[in-house]
């Protein structure tokens, strides 16, 4: 069973729209939505905004309905002047942003305790998503890297070009490193797709609004194409 994550109403809606569901059911305050896409059983579900609703949510994913892979959907700002709005990213691997404990020695981003800085995205879902992506939404750029996450929306140059000094991320969100450390934890595959609504500086505020709807239906044609191909 396939996993499909988004973090937002308007992300989940037109996914949920075009499957065939069987059965809905809520946990902490979430709509698990399951049911067949493309041929595939899927459970579609609203994590909801921020690092810890991405995790719980995946581990509810995994613990009761039985996830053996997990695809986080959403969008993102980019992080690089090559990658512009309505791209995609394609997660290469996933860390968070926010996390600084190099005052215990750690390299910034990873978690003390943790043998891996950042989590590495499933080779095999990445080239269907890369190969989803020019089939469902051509026209677009598509990218495939390291995705940041922390909590925050990152809408301030300074934070930006900070963030991608220390990083070297393609894009910023608030999910994906939660999920993809839930995933790296319960030894399943995962891969984290974002379509690009600002470019994460002082311009965010303004763009995002006017490129999420765009972003947002690039998304979910990549996931239908995406889940028919797994």
């Amino acid at each position: 069973m396939i996993g499909i994550i988004g973090a937002m109403d308007e992300e989940v809606a037109q996914i949920v729209e075009a499957m065939q569901v069987t059965k809905t059911e809520e946990k902490a305050q979430m709509t698990f939505h399951q049911g067949t896409l493309g041929g595939k059983d899927v459970v579609v579900v609203r994590s909801g905004i921020g690092k810890v609703n991405a995790a719980v949510c995946t581990q509810i994913l995994v613990d009761d309905f039985g996830a053996d892979a997990v695809i986080n959907t959403g969008i993102a700002g980019s992080l690089k002047a090559e990658i512009d709005i309505a791209d995609v990213v394609i997660s290469s691997d996933v860390l968070h942003h926010d996390m600084d404990a190099t005052g215990f020695g750690y390299a910034l981003g990873q978690i003390p305790r943790m043998d891996t800085l950042s989590f590495p995205a499933d080779k095999r879902l990445i080239e269907l998503a890369e190969k989803s992506c020019k089939k469902a939404v051509p026209e677009i750029g598509v990218h495939v890297g390291r995705v940041v996450s922390g909590d925050q929306f990152v809408s301030d140059k300074e934070v930006k070009n900070r963030i991608s000094e220390n990083f070297d991320g393609y894009c910023t969100e608030m999910e994906g490193a939660a999920i993809a450390q839930a995933a790296y934890l319960n030894h399943i595959p995962f891969v984290i797709l974002r379509a690009i609504s600002d470019k994460a500086d002082d311009s965010a505020t303004m763009d995002y609004p006017t490129f999420e709807k765009q972003a947002i239906h690039n998304s979910v044609l990549l996931i239908k194409e995406l889940v028919a191909n797994i």
